[in-house]
């Protein structure tokens, strides 16, 4: 393939992979967004493999066949609920990635080009080392950190965040500890320079595993989104070490969209953007002591919430994370179909960091078929929820607890939240009394107008749904 062919190719290719970024921008496009971000992949790559100056297509090729069929394996079998440990472990590869790229860029630099001065030579390579320092400082902050995010969602590491005194100080001597390194790695001739180079991937990678272990269960979704955009400017890093521009183009594209999405993301937790990737830098410890919770709990049986559905006219639904554990959205749309024919206003109201993932009910919800005109953002329903009837919460948690705006001594303090507790009725739906993925306590489920409903939620729903039919 010419060289005229291939950057027509890649230009092709750059303007699917917009075009797949601005699909993903709603729920009715996003199907067309992923096709256009699959078309554009291929012709990514086959460009890039029949390139003019690649060898050993063949092994490449087999390579690809090999991790492609690994990788159609792992997503067959992988559920919804996991989806995000499978979002942050890929992030994981390509920041390794982006190291690897590095090593071996730096052990067989680019050809310099004919004609150049020693002085343009000279620059040239000083360009190149820092091209590649920036590029594995990178990628080793995201493969650690990645790891970490993984960790903590499937539950391997606790969701809580590590916090010792001096850790910023500490994070901030090894930045400027791999500041001095990357002088002395640019200062020496050859390859002498990989001493400093394993040394800055060490403190990189130290610096990844603090980051994201200082940072809360209830912020996750806002990290899974910020290592999505690390691992995209490790990957534009890489198309700089590897002078290839389609990689730059697409890093670029992946990064600043990951930093828009979680700077949204933060605005909507109201969160500090720099606190939470910067693992609470900066941010104001809770005061006091936990509120002590007051009132009592009480319980509904299945039959009990099927006639408070029968005499409601306006119902909203709250789905969470437990909600994805018990795949209880297939029987949820039926029993909002069934209220629908029976005349009653059904709708969903979504948290923008309900789950464990940025949209993570909205694919589930889209997976069991519910229109997208029945599913509203928090910001589009709080204002309805006083007229509401009732409030079903399933398996949520954190984002419905009426703590985040009346306990200054809550860790979620100050981040908006579904205002559940002001419908008529509220019931929520819970295997036990337990904690969410903040560890905090919920005073909703002490309020006078809430009951608790025990059970795995399928299971529930489905019960709910036989007594409403009779």
């Amino acid at each position: 393939m010419t060289i005229g062919i291939q950057t027509a190719a890649y230009v092709f290719a750059s303007i699917l992979f917009i075009l797949s970024l601005g699909g993903l921008s709603s729920q009715e496009s996003a199907k067309r967004g992923v096709f256009y971000g699959i078309i554009g992949m291929a012709i990514a790559i086959l460009a890039t493999v029949l390139g003019d100056k690649v060898h050993g297509q063949v092994y490449i090729i087999a390579a690809i066949a090999i991790a492609s069929f690994i990788g159609i394996l792992l997503a067959r079998k992988v559920e919804m609920t996991s989806m995000p440990q499978l979002v942050a472990i890929l992030h994981s590869f390509v920041g390794l990635a982006a190291v690897l790229v590095g090593y071996g860029s730096y052990i067989a630099p680019p050809e310099v080009a004919n004609g150049m001065t020693e002085a343009e030579i000279h620059s040239a390579h000083m360009i190149h080392l820092v091209e590649v320092f920036i590029g594995v400082f990178i990628g080793a902050i995201t493969f650690t950190g990645s790891i970490i995010a993984w960790g903590k969602l499937e539950g391997k590491i606790m969701s809580k965040p590590l916090l010792y005194p001096g850790r910023h100080l500490v994070n901030t001597i090894l930045v400027l500890a791999s500041i001095v390194l990357g002088v002395l790695f640019a200062g020496v001739q050859g390859t002498d320079g990989m001493l400093y180079l394993y040394i800055m991937t060490a403190f990189a990678g130290f610096i990844g595993v603090m980051l994201v272990m200082a940072i809360g269960g209830a912020d996750m979704p806002v990290v899974v989104s910020m290592l999505n955009s690390y691992s995209g400017w490790a990957a534009s890093a890489a198309g700089f070490m590897l002078g290839n521009d389609l990689l730059i183009v697409t890093g670029a594209l992946v990064g600043s969209s990951g930093a828009i999405l979680s700077i949204i993301m933060c605005e909507a937790m109201n969160r500090s953007f720099f606190s939470v990737i910067l693992g609470g830098f900066g941010a104001v410890a809770s005061s006091g002591a936990a509120t002590a919770m007051e009132g009592e709990v009480t319980a509904l049986n299945h039959e009990e919430v099927a006639d408070l559905l029968k005499e409601a006219k306006s119902v909203v639904i709250v789905p969470g994370y437990g909600m994805a554990v018990a795949k209880a959205q297939y029987p949820i749309y039926d029993m909002v179909q069934t209220l629908q024919k029976a005349g009653k206003k059904v709708r969903f109201a979504i948290h923008p960091v309900a789950g464990r993932l940025p949209g993570h009910m909205n694919v589930l919800l889209a997976e069991a078929n519910v229109p997208y005109d029945i599913v509203f953002e928090m910001d589009e329903i709080n204002e309805d929820l006083p007229e509401t009837d009732v409030v079903m919460v399933i398996g949520a948690n954190d984002v419905v607890n009426p703590g985040a705006q009346d306990d200054p001594s809550s860790p979620i303090y100050g981040m908006p939240v579904i205002e559940a507790w002001k419908a008529e009725k509220v019931i929520i739906m819970k295997r036990s009394m337990s904690v969410g993925y903040a560890g905090v306590e919920n005073p909703l489920f002490y309020k006078p107008n809430a009951e608790m409903l025990y059970g795995d939620a399928k299971d529930s729903v489905e019960k709910i749904l036989g007594f409403l039919k009779v």
